[in-house]
């Protein structure tokens, strides 16, 4: 697993329209486990893929 960077405002990749996950494949866990520990060392409760510049509908989130 690894901290992602992460993409801030203007970026004009946030402004993209997100494609769906068309299948949960390895990779796609892999990145949701890296958004994971991304939004953890940033102290937040959610992240969504544009914000580690990914541009799918993919969101991780912990409200505990």
């Amino acid at each position: 697993m690894a901290v992602l960077k992460l993409v801030e405002y203007p970026d004009i990749r946030l402004s993209k329209k997100s494609v769906p996950v068309p299948e949960i494949t390895p990779e796609i866990k892999s990145l949701a486990a890296d958004m994971i520990e991304t939004m953890y060392a940033t102290n937040g409760i959610g992240l969504a893929a544009p914000q580690i510049g990914h541009n799918i509908n993919m969101t991780v989130v912990d409200v505990t």
